[in-house]
């Protein structure tokens, strides 16, 4: 057994360029993240021990939208340091003009969780949340969100 290092990347495949590379690049530096790759077709950022990755899709896909509950990805959550820097996300999101779907707002999945779930241009959702202490690994037996009243599909 090993235990990993936390998340090295996620590369998110995009079908409206001209609109999500804009969005994360003003987006992904205000996460702390740096920018080390911007080109014609990909824009990768890194920091906080994970790096994310924007690519265009194929010419094939690019009248494609994203469907949450189709198989693959279903959200994207970063984590944050503080509640309020939570409330300074969804803040920042706001003044771009974000689809923000929920939050921030308290959740019952950990013992203070806290989060704001927003969409990218192409529908692509994501989630910036904050958990306290162990989170989920603070109880015994760990929470199990298929037990939660406010679990469904959706979620987040």
């Amino acid at each position: 057994m090993i235990e990993v290092n936390g998340m090295a990347h996620v590369i998110l495949t995009v079908s409206n360029w001209e609109k999500a590379r804009p969005f994360y690049a003003e987006l992904l530096p205000f996460l702390g993240l740096k920018k080390v790759y911007d080109g014609n077709n990909f824009l990768y950022h890194v920091g906080g021990r994970t790096a994310v990755g924007i690519q265009r899709c194929a010419e094939e896909h690019a009248s494609g939208r994203f469907v949450q509950n189709r198989v693959g990805l279903h959200h994207l959550c970063l984590r944050a340091r503080s509640r309020e820097d939570v409330d300074r996300i969804a803040d920042k999101l706001r003044a771009m003009g974000a689809h923000i779907d929920r939050g921030p707002m308290e959740g019952t999945w950990a013992p203070g969780y806290y989060f704001v779930v927003f969409e990218d241009p192409d529908g692509i959702r994501l989630e910036v949340n904050f958990i306290p202490g162990k989170g989920l690994l603070a109880s015994d037996p760990p929470l199990n969100p298929s037990f939660d009243p406010n679990w469904n599909q959706n979620y987040p």
